[in-house]
């Protein structure tokens, strides 16, 4: 039997409104995937650890405060601290075309802005797991 990918949905900081997380979390379940839910306001410190405790194949960060130029940077920065290399970081919010540029560049897997398909991101990730297999 295949494994499920498994995908820990997280709201990071201060921001309060989590609709489209809990859409986002609710499609990747509907399509087969495992689903953690982390909730509101989680540090990227508790974010990493879960991830790294429910081996996880991604991380999905939804983000509207303005905040994402600070919160994927220390997300990605823990990660390469703790020598987790094998877990896909995404996301998706309210971001500029610029700062999406940036944080491709720094290593964010892809990013989602308002009015994407949920279809568009189960794909992605499916994509994404198919060719990043894990032990």
């Amino acid at each position: 039997m295949e494994r499920k990918i498994r995908v820990l949905v997280a709201k990071a900081g201060l921001d309060g409104h989590d609709r489209g997380a809990k859409v986002v979390a609710a499609a990747l379940r509907d399509a087969g995937m495992e689903v953690i839910y982390t909730g509101l306001r989680q540090t990227p410190e508790m974010i990493v650890d879960a991830a790294i405790q429910e081996d996880v194949d991604a991380i999905g960060i939804s983000i509207l405060s303005g905040a994402h130029m600070t919160i994927f940077p220390r997300i990605l920065n823990l990660m390469k601290d703790k020598e987790v290399n094998d877990i896909l970081l995404f996301g998706g919010g309210i971001i500029s075309k610029e700062d999406l540029a940036k944080l491709k560049e720094l290593g964010v897997g892809e990013l989602f802005t308002p009015g994407t398909s949920t279809q568009d991101i189960v794909k992605f990730l499916n994509e994404w797991t198919e060719n990043h297999p894990r032990n």
